[in-house]
């Protein structure tokens, strides 16, 4: 190194299993909202572009075909 840094190596980290097991859960449980918002974005987005593909398909004058409906039960 130039700096005149000595380098380090750790060589053991004494961390409770358990301690572990909470800082897990407390991510799992921080990930929740943020897969949210995440999803709601992503539906926002597929929205656009859905619409936006509509919007140049029916400018060029292509026809969606119909969707039949399921026959009623008598």
């Amino acid at each position: 190194m130039t700096n005149g840094a000595e380098a380090v190596t750790i060589r053991n980290i004494d961390i409770p299993f358990w301690r572990i097991v909470a800082i897990l859960i407390k991510w799992s449980i921080a990930a929740i909202p943020a897969a949210i918002v995440i999803g709601i974005l992503y539906t926002l987005i597929f929205a656009i572009l859905g619409g936006i593909t509509v919007g140049v398909m029916e400018g060029l004058g292509i026809d969606f075909p119909e969707v039949p409906t399921p026959p009623t039960a008598p």
